[in-house]
């Protein structure tokens, strides 16, 4: 795969942006009532033919589900905005992906902090049995 250009991360970014608008303001799909959704990543191809857009959703598994099923179903309403808001060529064919990787962050951050919580307890055992 070739690495992204300035021209792809610039529309990448603006496509972010600007479903993040769409979904944010304009989508009122059942699957999305009451949860929080954010469009954390989008990849455009080079020939602006298809676009990856990762969403992360805050709340249960099912409700994640629940909004990615809706944002599916509202795709073609979503690629019709895009086509209005962004002068692209092509307006891409969007799939949406569920981005585990704020959940994966709070995890990691979550056993470093036990792992060196586990360290200090183990040094003040360690300075305490010295004294």
């Amino acid at each position: 795969m070739r690495k992204n250009s300035i021209k792809n991360t610039r529309i990448n970014m603006e496509v972010q942006r600007e479903l993040s608008e769409i979904i944010r303001t304009q989508v009122k799909d059942p699957g999305l009532k009451g949860v929080m959704v954010s469009v954390t990543d989008a990849e455009v191809t080079v020939d602006l033919k298809y676009c990856k857009a990762y969403i992360s959703v805050l709340g249960s598994p099912e409700k994640k589900k629940a909004a990615i099923d809706g944002l599916n179903r509202a795709g073609g309403f979503i690629r019709r905005e895009l086509a209005r808001r962004v002068n692209l060529r092509n307006t891409p064919e969007i799939t949406f992906l569920p981005d585990n990787s704020i959940e994966y962050g709070v995890a990691m951050t979550k056993m470093i902090d036990d792992v060196t919580k586990d360290l200090k307890d183990r040094e003040t055992e360690a300075d305490g049995e010295s004294e």
